[in-house]
């Protein structure tokens, strides 16, 4: 799927909290998408988490930790991380994530943000018309 939200936030802030301010910060995103299914990595345990998920109908796909019993899904993780990881390389590669020249936290806030547009863009119209690699950029670099 295509993201539909995304958010910068201070290193020291728990990404569960941010997580859920990302789910509840837009009154319609739950209502406009319901029954999605977030990707997240061992970081996410938590049972507070866990029920703010199944009291929004969203599920939780993350790993379990080696001396649990397999969570459901688990094995669907292998191929989207790996997506995921292109996906970030390309980010970085391509776009310069890293090397965005912003001097503000707003600056950095609008570039990052045209990079996650751009590609988010490059994705779905690729998708759209049977390129074979979809977050390929090499058509549109003139």
């Amino acid at each position: 799927g295509l993201p539909i939200a995304w958010a910068l936030a201070n290193p020291k802030t728990d990404e569960r909290e941010v997580l859920a301010d990302m789910l509840t910060a837009d009154q319609d995103l739950l209502a406009t998408h319901p029954g999605q299914t977030i990707v997240g990595d061992k970081g996410y345990v938590s049972k507070h988490l866990d029920a703010f998920m199944a009291d929004h109908g969203l599920t939780l796909l993350r790993p379990s930790y080696r001396n649990k019993k397999p969570r459901p899904g688990e094995h669907l993780l292998k191929p989207i991380r790996q997506l995921i990881e292109s996906v970030n390389d390309t980010l970085k590669g391509q776009l310069d994530l890293e090397r965005h020249g912003a001097r503000t936290p707003a600056g950095v806030l609008a570039r990052v943000g045209q990079r996650i547009l751009a590609l988010t863009a490059a994705i779905w119209h690729n998708r759209a018309n049977g390129t074979p690699i979809t977050r390929s950029l090499v058509a549109y670099d003139h």
